[in-house]
């Protein structure tokens, strides 16, 4: 499915699984129930989740952050071409949707987790954090949602720094608020 996406055809799932093509529909109904099986498998948050635990709280926000953005740009490049697929087939299952979404919503809580510790030090919450630095890492993943543009020529480490710098190359004078003498 990583190759072909959802045009893949149960003889290549089968010839990949090493299985007659028959076999898997003695397992699954029809291609539709295969495909959200494979997508479930695919998305499965939590060796996301586990590997932004691994990283722990010890290190500096800005390394900590570094390195969830070297593993969430991994997993998404690998599933690149499966995230229009999961929209044609939600709309036969609301429990997929939701399972989908469940998945998202505990690797932001990964994310809010690892920015925790410095909540103090930024603007917004660790979940509006985490919210933010997804949504960075997903268009850099994604150039731009299919627009185009400068997205996927950024590195981890620029991610990390617009999301904890902001786009400003040097920060302008702040204006003096007194009135001259």
């Amino acid at each position: 499915m990583r190759e072909h996406g959802t045009a893949v055809s149960t003889r290549q799932i089968a010839e990949a699984a090493g299985v007659a093509e028959g076999t898997i529909f003695g397992v699954f109904p029809d291609k539709a129930s295969l495909l959200r099986a494979a997508l479930m498998s695919a998305f499965d948050p939590q060796p996301a989740v586990d590997a932004l635990a691994a990283i722990g709280t010890r290190i500096e926000l800005r390394a900590r952050l570094r390195e969830a953005v070297t593993t969430l740009r991994a997993g998404m490049s690998a599933n690149a071409n499966l995230v229009t697929a999961p929209r044609e087939l939600m709309a036969d299952d609301a429990g997929f949707r939701e399972r989908m979404l469940d998945g998202r919503r505990r690797i932001l809580a990964a994310l809010a987790a690892l920015v925790e510790p410095d909540r103090d030090r930024l603007r917004r919450s660790p979940e509006a954090t985490a919210q933010l630095l997804l949504m960075l890492i997903m268009v850099s993943v994604h150039r731009g949602f299919g627009e185009g543009g400068e997205f996927g020529d950024m590195d981890d480490e620029e991610i990390v720094s617009v999301l904890l710098d902001g786009l400003l190359v040097r920060p302008s004078p702040t204006p003096s608020t007194e009135s001259p003498s």
